[in-house]
């Protein structure tokens, strides 16, 4: 694969909603707090540490944690607004920092205007197909006079049918919008292992025809890593194998675990020995090294 800058970049993890402070829910009617504002002051010690780019959390409206979006094309009212993020984005930048975004498009929020539209008008909504495996034969747990497939049994989290045309065009023009108004570099995929392979392809080929450089991290947890980091598909993906390792390695002092992981992984024969994959100590997701060292 070509060399893109994030084959050299030690990335700095934020998730906004957290280390801001926001609130923990959204009522959507309160008023607007440059929160984001508060991020400028950890760069000087972000780069002191060594990190060379930023991998921001979700920070588009939502309903709670940042994972079930509302709204594609707003910054949450909680963090700021577009001028807010920008800001942060110009600053990032100056510093000779590349950006990746965190874009959630296995699924939504029920407060998405799309899905509060089915909500309205039933069956004679226009976004009813939006939706996957969306039926009007049963209820949902939540109350609806419809049903819904939901992300592992999680009803807040609505499944997107990411096969229908006007969803895939109203995700890639926020991903332009993204791009040309906060000129980011990157984008990590939630939830990319519950992706079809068709979406994926057809993201990397719209952002690379408007960057080569830009870069796809997909969310893998299990799997052929390979089927997911080629030339069509993505970049690079969470090595959730080699966190194990280096997280066993760490705590137990056992260094066999994470050196046995990354010669079956990267050695001379090495089963991704020619992929740039994503290696992390700790992400949202899970434990925090720091606390458990």
């Amino acid at each position: 694969m070509t060399q893109l800058w994030a084959d050299n970049a030690i990335f700095y993890h934020i998730y906004p909603l957290g280390l801001c402070g926001a609130p923990d829910t959204n009522n959507f009617t309160q008023a607007v707090e440059h929160r984001l504002d508060k991020l400028h002051n950890w760069l000087d010690h972000i780069q002191s540490l060594g990190a060379n780019a930023i991998y921001l959390g979700p920070l588009f409206q939502s309903s709670s944690h940042g994972y079930d979006t509302a709204d594609y094309y707003q910054v949450d009212r909680r963090l700021g607004n577009d001028d807010t993020l920008a800001r942060f984005a110009d600053d990032v930048h100056q510093r000779g920092m590349h950006l990746v975004l965190d874009a959630v498009f296995n699924h939504v929020g029920r407060d998405l205007w799309a899905f509060k539209d089915v909500q309205t008008r039933g069956e004679n909504s226009v976004y009813r197909d939006w939706f996957h495996n969306l039926r009007f034969d049963t209820r949902s747990p939540k109350g609806d006079a419809f049903n819904y497939e939901a992300w592992q049994g999680h009803y807040s989290l609505v499944k997107l049918n990411l096969a229908h045309p006007h969803v895939r065009a109203h995700l890639f023009d926020a991903v332009a919008m993204w791009m040309d108004r906060f000129n980011i570099d990157g984008l990590r995929l939630d939830a990319a292992d519950c992706i079809d392979f068709d979406f994926l392809q057809a993201l990397n080929a719209f952002t690379k025809a408007k960057r080569t450089d830009f870069w796809l991290l997909g969310e893998v947890v299990h799997g052929d890593y390979r089927q997911w980091v080629n030339v069509e598909t993505l970049d690079s993906v969470t090595n959730y194998a080699c966190y194990k390792g280096l997280y066993s390695s760490l705590v137990d002092r056992n260094y066999y675990e994470i050196a046995y992981n990354l010669e079956r992984q990267f050695g001379s024969d090495g089963m991704y020995r020619d992929l740039m994959l994503y290696n992390f100590v700790d992400n949202h997701d899970v434990d925090r090294v720091a606390s458990k060292l």
